[in-house]
């Protein structure tokens, strides 16, 4: 018998960052960037000493400058020149890809190309946590989220990282935890992605099944029969005793202040063993 007891939901808020840095100056560097804000690439530390330096997505120029003119391509990124770096606002999936800054003498020959990825992700939106007591005493846990790309989950008990003691079961692919009888303490299931990350705190207590149960008795079997002859009006009559072995059942938590009635009687049946 597997009975659910006591089901807990939590949605939670999000927090994200709309606006990212990221420092581009090394060679292969990666950025990310949250959909619809804004990142900010740090491309050099000077551009006093460049005559002319570009920066391609692809094989589209998104900003070439020569001489001090500047040039960008649409109205959704802005060149700081005096610290080397460019923002691109209202950032779409499109924004995503390879990207290199090639540099130039005064000759017009090139002097340098480095590279960089930049990758645009959706933050979480959302994050559900579902909490419930198996009929064992363990305790299920699970966290998911909406939206978000790429949504990593972490959990940890008491601002620490779970122990194989402590744990019963872990499903990676549903980020679902089964926690043991004796686990009690602060749960948080942590969701996060690069320019996300969203926990949830929670207390959690041992299921205590025995305390949540009427205990009953059943008829489960007879054990032995004893026959006596009972003489009885002339005629002989044979006796049955029965004895009998009870064993300890659970069934549902009865309500509380109710005075029993005749529906909540159990009755044993005891067969005659001839």
């Amino acid at each position: 018998m597997k009975a659910a007891v006591g089901l807990l939901v939590l949605l939670v808020g999000v927090s994200y960052s709309v606006e990212t840095y990221c420092d581009a100056r090394q060679d292969g560097a990666q950025c990310f960037g949250t959909l619809e804000g804004s990142v900010d690439i740090q491309l050099m530390d000077s551009t006093s000493e460049l005559p002319r330096y570009q920066l391609l997505k692809n094989s589209l120029k998104m900003l070439d400058v020569k001489n001090d003119q500047v040039n960008m391509i649409g109205n959704r990124s802005i060149f700081i020149a005096s610290n080397g770096t460019f923002r691109l606002n209202n950032l779409s999936r499109t924004d995503s890809g390879n990207y290199s800054l090639k540099t130039y003498d005064s000759d017009g020959r090139s002097s340098g190309v480095q590279t960089l990825q930049l990758f645009i992700q959706a933050p979480v939106s959302s994050v559900l946590l579902v909490s419930e007591c198996l009929s064992q005493g363990e305790r299920r846990v699970s966290c998911s989220s909406e939206g978000g790309d790429s949504p990593q989950y972490s959990w940890t008990l008491d601002g620490r990282t779970l122990t194989d003691a402590e744990l019963f079961s872990v499903n990676t692919k549903t980020n679902i935890i089964t926690l043991k009888q004796h686990v009690s303490g602060h749960l948080v299931c942590s969701v996060r992605n690069n320019i996300s990350n969203v926990s949830k705190e929670e207390r959690i207590s041992t299921c205590d099944e025995e305390g949540d149960h009427e205990v009953t008795y059943a008829n489960l079997g007879v054990m032995k029969q004893q026959e006596k002859q009972v003489e009885q009006t002339g005629q002989v009559e044979t006796e049955v005793e029965a004895e009998v072995e009870y064993g300890q059942v659970k069934i549902s938590k009865l309500p509380q202040h109710t005075e029993p009635t005749e529906d909540d009687c159990l009755y044993a049946r005891v067969h005659k063993v001839r």
